[in-house]
């Protein structure tokens, strides 16, 4: 009886020993001693910030409309004591109290029964990110993100305008925005007509995979109603200004138009059915129908001559710009910063904002043009050009525009 004892101990041994191996087949054999192997160190998984994201739980949010930071951190025993010390050791890099609503944010609590908020990540922009480290002394830390540029060649053609036809090609829409400001002086993008066409040479910035928009664009083409119009960038005297091929400035004495994009709802005319009186008369200027409080700039230098309130012109504007014309911008919602009678403005600057102010059916910009105090057509306006390429930087302006041209002209 103890034989038969003896016998089955040392064969348990080995089958509950061979129940481990990972074949699955129960070797009787004795096993080798064999030495164990060492144990792969845990993969970390850090984030583009440094922080290990397998040590946290992560909450990710955006802030919400009149949302102060300390509601955020409430939740997480973070109290105003403790805000107070981040802001004063922070103040040079960031001020916490000033987190912008709709930003994105990221919170990193620890996984334990206490869950404590060790990181706080604000988006303060697409290149600007601040670390709110609280795990010892309440620290702010900013992360700039690296932006890269890539070189781009696009193209369309206009089918109803110019924004459109960006969206349709898959472009950035600030890319209309950009041409617009370049051919502001030449080409009045609210008359395009369908089949314009334009090419642009670009850099667009990224951060990431993320477009941070338009950087720089090194060259375009655009033609509108059967004409072509080159733009090609030149510095001169510190400053960068786009020229067409014989080096002439695109830039005018005046804008074309006192709004960055919009539409012409009514145009000069000296009968036209006045949409409130319901009678004809005179409308010596054109409409530009836009959305309320759309920034509206002065389209050349001058000093303002008039800023006052009329019943049937709303909140007007009058700007002087030489002994020869003067402009008006009416039925404006309110007035830019520092507009005054006998204030001198520069060419682009705000004067006041889109409104419905006066004898008005909604919000629009009555613009008006005088030239030697009588009212003309502000479309048919050409207005003279600013300095050319000089003769010094011709040669190497000849260079650049070739090879941006037979670039242009190879896609």
């Amino acid at each position: 009886m103890k034989k038969f004892i003896i016998l089955i101990i040392p064969l348990s041994a080995v089958i509950l020993y061979n129940c481990k191996n990972t074949s699955g087949n129960i070797n009787l054999a004795v096993p080798e001693i064999q030495k164990p192997l060492p144990e792969k160190p845990e993969q970390k998984t850090t984030d583009s910030y440094g922080i290990d994201t397998t040590c946290y739980k992560i909450i990710k949010d955006r802030v919400k409309r009149n949302q102060f930071l300390s509601e955020i951190l409430d939740d997480y025993n973070i109290g105003y004591d403790i805000i107070d010390e981040l802001i004063h050791n922070s103040n040079d890099v960031f001020d916490v109290r000033k987190i912008k609503a709709g930003n994105k944010y990221t919170l990193y609590i620890s996984p334990d029964s206490i869950g404590r908020l060790e990181y706080m990540i604000y988006e303060h922009d697409i290149i600007n990110h601040y670390i709110l480290d609280f795990r010892e002394k309440p620290v702010v830390r900013k992360i700039e993100r690296t932006a890269r540029l890539e070189l781009k060649y696009s193209g369309g053609t206009i089918k109803t305008s110019l924004w459109d036809a960006m969206l349709e090609n898959d472009l950035h829409p600030i890319l209309a925005v950009e041409l617009s400001e370049i051919y502001a002086w030449t080409i009045d993008f609210f008359g395009l007509q369908k089949n314009d066409s334009f090419k642009v040479i670009y850099e667009e910035e990224y951060i990431d995979t993320l477009s941070n928009g338009i950087y720089h664009i090194l060259a375009a083409y655009f033609e509108h109603s059967g004409t072509g119009f080159y733009a090609i960038p030149l510095v001169q005297k510190g400053e960068e200004s786009y020229y067409d091929l014989e080096g002439n400035s695109l830039r005018k004495a005046f804008l074309k138009a006192p709004l960055r994009y919009s539409r012409i709802s009514s145009r000069y005319s000296n009968s036209r059915m006045h949409p409130i009186l319901r009678i004809r008369r005179p409308h010596h200027g054109v409409d530009y129908a836009t959305p309320l409080g759309t920034p509206v700039h002065a389209i050349g230098d001058g000093r303002i001559i008039m800023k006052e309130y009329q019943n049937g012109s709303g909140r007007i504007v009058k700007i002087k710009h030489n002994s020869v014309y003067t402009t008006a911008y009416m039925h404006l919602s309110r007035f830019g910063n520092g507009i005054n009678i006998g204030k001198y403005v520069k060419q682009g600057d705000i004067i006041g904002y889109v409104g419905s102010s006066g004898l008005s059916t909604g919000p629009h910009l009555d613009f008006r043009f005088y030239k030697n105090g009588y009212a003309v057509d502000p479309l048919k306006v050409k207005a003279p050009p600013v300095e050319p390429v000089a003769e010094v930087n011709m040669e190497k302006f000849n260079k650049i525009s070739y090879v941006m041209v037979q670039l242009l002209e190879s896609f």
